[in-house]
């Protein structure tokens, strides 16, 4: 039996412009920004300021205490101010495509996020799935929302 793709999709409107959301989120080294503290998550090598297709960028990250991940992603598509694609060549999953999307709108930029990702390891990697990464993963992405919501606002309701 094989392992089912995981799917975690996040939303998150802004009040910013789409130029000012672009300008932030396609510079890869405002990711240490949005990462919470205990992962110790560190770029290693970046060799752009902003987000070109082809480019890799290799981090390092705190899975858990004492146990150190170096992680390469590759940016794989771009689409000036409404996308970008960063896929994982090396690191803790089997599979991790991520779809970055930005719209405008009324009353800024809608900021989608898209992970498609698969653990390795079969069924092991389904139990660590469930017991540890897919609310780590959650985890990641709410703090990252309280960040953004502290750096920019939000959007009036």
């Amino acid at each position: 039996m094989s392992n089912p793709i995981h799917v975690l999709n996040s939303e998150q409107e802004l009040p910013i412009s789409l130029e000012e959301a672009w300008d932030f989120f396609s510079t890869p080294r405002n990711l240490e920004k949005l990462t919470p503290k205990n992962l110790k998550f560190k770029i290693v090598t970046c060799s752009h300021d902003h987000m070109v297709e082809g480019q890799i960028i290799s981090y390092k990250i705190r899975l858990m205490p004492l146990i150190w991940m170096n992680w390469v992603t590759e940016i794989t598509q771009v689409e000036d101010k409404s996308h970008f694609i960063d896929d994982q060549r090396s690191g803790p999953y089997k599979i991790w495509h991520h779809r970055h999307t930005f719209t405008e709108t009324e009353n800024g930029v809608l900021m989608q996020d898209q992970v498609h990702y698969l653990l390795p390891f079969g069924i092991i990697g389904k139990i660590v799935h469930t017991l540890f990464v897919k609310a780590q993963l959650k985890r990641i992405f709410a703090f990252r929302t309280q960040m953004l919501e502290e750096k920019f606002g939000t959007t009036p309701n």
